[in-house]
């Protein structure tokens, strides 16, 4: 059980959070059309999931727009962001922010994907929705980076997430042509 803040008191989470090393298991989320869809679907040298309690909420909808903003410059990285909001909240608020490099996701349908990375929030206000949290996968789902946010309230650390980013891509082995992304 990870141990964080919402605006200064303590809240828990539902287990422990993956870190680098670990390998995501096939987890179900739903995309703004209503596809079930893992992210063992999605092919890229890298991915970087956005983890926000809810994306009608100002600091969710800021790191939104920064991570929307950082897409645009990474050709090797595909760059989500995950919440449990309703798959229509999540297409509603990217048409109106005009975010257009981000991938939405919806864990509303099946609830393993918080329980398992040990995110759902278990206790005060937000119990039910997940903790806000950055990581990088590589091609094979293995977690490079973690970051919890130890402040719900606060943004993720921006530049350590593409520090971390420049790191991985320092160190990589190539990448098997399969998984490459196409761009």
């Amino acid at each position: 059980m990870a141990e964080l803040l919402f605006k200064g008191e303590t809240i828990h989470t539902s287990g422990t959070v993956p870190q680098p090393g670990y390998i995501l298991p096939t987890l179900s989320l739903t995309t703004t059309d209503l596809r079930d869809v893992t992210l063992q679907s999605f092919v890229s040298p890298y991915k970087i999931l956005n983890i926000v309690p809810s994306i009608d909420t100002g600091v969710c909808a800021a790191s939104a727009r920064e991570f929307d903003q950082y897409a645009v410059k990474l050709a090797d990285a595909l760059v989500f962001t995950i919440s449990r909001d309703l798959p229509f909240a999540l297409a509603r608020h990217l048409h109106e922010s005009k975010l257009r490099n981000i991938i939405p996701l919806s864990s509303m349908r099946d609830q393993s994907f918080g329980q398992t990375m040990g995110l759902e929030i278990v206790d005060g206000p937000l119990t039910g929705l997940l903790a806000r949290s950055v990581f990088i996968l590589d091609h094979s789902n293995t977690v490079l980076y973690a970051e919890l946010v130890p402040e719900i309230a606060q943004e993720p650390n921006y530049d350590q997430v593409l520090t971390a980013l420049d790191k991985a891509r320092e160190m990589r082995i190539e990448v098997p042509e399969q998984h490459k992304s196409k761009s």
